[in-house]
Order: C-alpha cells, then structure tokens, then sequence
C-alpha cells in the first residue's frame, strides 16, 4: 500500500502537462485508485496515461506472470503500480523519467528543471563547451533559459567588478570549462514565463437580447448623421455665385478686321 503523501492536485483528472512533473508516483497510484471507482473513469484511463507518459516511464504487464510481476512489485521496485478497470489490460508500473544527459530534454522538461541543473548535464557533455552542443538540444534550452557565454583568461574571467561577478548579481548561474589557459563561462538564467494575452469581446446583446449601444459609437453615428444633413443642406453653385468665375476670366483682345488691314495697305501705296 503507497505512502500517503502531500497531494498536489487533489483529484487524478486534474492533472495536465505542467503540473504532472510534480506529481509523484505513490501521488498518482493513491489518485488513480480513488477515481477509478468512478462508473465515468473508464473512458479517461487512455487520455491520463497519455499525460502520465510525458513524465514518467509507462509499461503494462501481467501480474498473474510471477516473472514480470517480480520485476515490477516489490518494496525494492523502482516502479509504483496501479490496476486498469479492465482486468484484460492488465497493471500499470509507472517510474519517473530521469533527465541524466542532454539528449533527455526536451521542450517539456526543460521548462521543469534549475539552472544548476542544466548546467550540471552540459558539464558531463565531455568538457566541450556550449558549441559542441547539437543545435536542437540548444533551441530547447534556449526556449525556457536565457543563455550566454564569454571566454577568457582566468584571472581576468574572475577579477572584481568583471562579468562573472556582474552575471552572478544578476541571477545567472555559471559553470566554468577549462580551455587550456582560458575558461570559457557558460552562463544560465531561468526565463519569465510569458503571460498570454487575451481580447475581451463585449457583447452585442444584453441579457434580455436587446443590442448593448455605446454611447461613443452613438456619437459618433450622430456626428455622422449631421455632416450628411449639412451637405445636403447646402445648394449647388453656379458660376455666377462663384466670385472666382470672374476674377479669373480675361476678356479676348480685340482683333482687327481683315477689312481694315487692306485699306490700311491702299492708302500707303497711293
């Protein structure tokens, strides 16, 4: 029979992809057993599990089998058990995920672990430094870790004032890795988690179904409304209304008749 322990979530239906990393196993085995009397549990057994996988090792097996059933019960097992409503499925053995390297992360457990963590598992990457992480694994530490490095003498990396000193006052952790005569610093620092924003839409109608009018929307409508009586208000000029028809008309210079200029030409000739 598992240990009673300090429930994070007081129902197994209430578990989700956050909060299923602070659950523990004897948690969910006391959870599970609770709900599964349910005559509604039965269709949420294969949804649970899906969710238990993200965190933690799943196997069913048969318990009347003394072989498997030794492997996976036991006060020395690692493994905690629980039964399915159906007897034919067998029972559930379920363990925690280890995060012991860094190809175990994910961009699910990575928003889960410290960065003293983090940087413990890039320490075991064989002494190489953040570039001789792959490019993948570092997209998802960089997606919940703000991450930079530096790489310089020991005695300058380390002098007072300098940019370990600033980095540790500014909440980063640091792991140093040795590079000859120069230390590269690997620096981490947890991300704020990011608030979702939501638009409120107002309602059309109130409750009683009768459409909601703002008042700056009547305003406005009557604003409107206005301008359009006022054009329609206003009669059409003519050009003898404009004072500009006149003011720019220019009247033609007077022409001479044809008459004229041969009868000026006679005269000169005689």
């Amino acid at each position: 029979m598992s240990k009673k322990t300090e429930r994070v979530v007081e129902s197994i239906l209430d578990i989700n992809s956050n909060n299923i990393w602070n659950v523990s196993p004897d948690e969910i085995v006391e959870l599970w057993n609770e709900e599964m009397i349910e005559d509604s549990f039965p269709p949420c057994e294969e949804k649970l599990l899906n969710i238990i996988r993200l965190a933690f090792e799943v196997v069913h097996y048969d318990n009347g089998d003394e072989r498997e059933a030794a492997k996976y019960e036991g006060e020395n097992s690692e493994w905690s058990t629980f039964p399915r409503t159906d007897i034919k499925k067998g029972v559930v053995a379920i363990r925690k995920r280890n995060i012991s390297k860094l190809t175990d992360l994910s961009y699910e457990n990575i928003k889960h672990i410290t960065a003293a963590t983090l940087l413990e598992l890039i320490s075991r990457n064989f002494g190489g430094g953040w570039e001789s992480i792959p490019l993948s694994i570092r997209d998802i530490i960089e997606s919940s870790f703000e991450v930079t490095t530096t790489t310089l003498p020991a005695s300058r990396l380390h002098m007072p004032g300098g940019a370990l000193e600033r980095k540790i006052a500014d909440g980063f952790e640091v792991l140093e890795v040795e590079k000859g005569t120069w230390v590269e610093a690997i620096f981490a620092k947890k991300k704020a988690p990011m608030t979702k924003l939501r638009m409120l839409i107002e309602p059309e109608y109130d409750e009683e179904g009768n459409r909601i009018i703002n008042e700056d929307d009547d305003e406005d409508e009557h604003d409107d409304r206005d301008d359009e009586d006022d054009e329609m208000d206003e009669e059409p000029q003519t050009p003898e209304d404009d004072d500009t028809f006149y003011s720019t008309y220019s009247p033609e210079a007077d022409v001479k008749d044809d008459d004229d200029d041969d009868t000026a030409g006679l005269s000169v000739l005689e």
